[in-house]
């Protein structure tokens, strides 16, 4: 692994060599994976004092995919209110370095205009010769704190806990 002060410098998402995805429960025993397509962010890292480092991140609600395009209609209408919501959002406040290769990343999260504060767990993975750099990790949150839901039948027979990951490739940018 590099040295963490050769990472310094402004970065911004490879979306071809990115992920975003989620898993769901539903009330019968399965599980429902998706990911969005459609997304950019950017990133300051500061490898000599991490919690000077930062990021932003934009998703594309329509962008949604689970394989099923009758759910995908009904997240990007009825949960996400893609129409009045066009975007998630992520910026970090916070970030704290716990050991060599992992960081807890808190930041504000917008979702269906409500902004609540997460912490995100994440990995530096992989780092080339300070050009791309690469990480993992997620956050466990509870949909219902955003108002991502439909009825009372989908409160019920969808879990409220919904699990983010991903697997992030960033370019440093020329100055």
């Amino acid at each position: 692994m590099t040295d963490l002060s050769e990472l310094t410098g402004d970065y911004v998402l490879d979306t071809v060599h990115t992920r975003i995805g989620f898993v769901a429960r539903h009330t019968m025993a399965t599980r429902v994976r998706g990911r969005f397509d459609e997304f950019e962010g950017e990133l300051y890292l500061d490898g000599d004092h991490p919690s000077k480092s930062g990021v932003r991140l934009t998703i594309r609600t329509q962008s949604i995919q689970t394989r099923s395009a009758q759910r995908d209609d009904l997240l990007r209408g009825k949960f996400l209110g893609m129409t009045g919501h066009p975007v998630i959002t992520f910026t970090s406040t916070e970030v704290e370095q716990t050991d060599d290769t992992n960081f807890k990343v808190t930041g504000d999260l917008s979702v269906r205009g409500v902004t609540k504060p997460v912490t995100v767990d994440v990995q530096l993975t992989d780092s080339a010769n300070g050009v791309r750099v690469g990480f993992k990790g997620g956050v466990t949150i509870n949909r219902n704190d955003w108002g991502v839901n439909w009825n009372a039948a989908t409160k019920v027979m969808i879990s409220p806990s919904v699990t983010v990951e991903f697997e992030v490739a960033a370019i440093r940018r020329r100055s």
